[in-house]
């Protein structure tokens, strides 16, 4: 069986709140950590039948970048669900839902003017 490790090292300020989020992981090219502004990693417990979950984000994370994020995040797992249960139809839902909501979150950034990081 091979190994392979993911590490993730997240900086804290005095009252507990990221500041920067580096990741390396041993099967890849980069040599060097990357660093990521938010991570949300899910975990499923096949015993308890439930999802262990591990949401942060740096302090410098802007509203308009957790909306792109959330984004692009359930148009993959809308995919993951297609390629891992073959629903095809439920996954274009998803997909659906995912694009209402970047139009829905994009008309609120606008509307309150909140600046961007773009």
């Amino acid at each position: 069986m091979q190994k392979s490790t993911i590490t993730i090292d997240v900086f804290l300020d005095d009252q507990k709140v990221p500041e920067q989020i580096n990741w390396n992981a041993s099967d890849t090219t980069a040599e060097q950590w990357q660093q990521a502004k938010a991570l949300c990693l899910s975990l499923w417990d096949g015993v308890e039948k439930s999802a262990m979950r591990i949401d942060l984000w740096t302090k410098n994370m802007m509203m308009d970048e957790m909306g792109e994020f959330y984004y692009q995040m359930i148009m993959t797992m809308a995919d993951t669900l297609k390629r891992s249960t073959q629903q095809e139809a439920l996954s274009e839902e998803m997909k659906n839902y995912a694009k209402d909501f970047h139009s829905k979150f994009q008309a609120i950034i606008n509307q309150q003017k909140i600046p961007s990081n773009k």
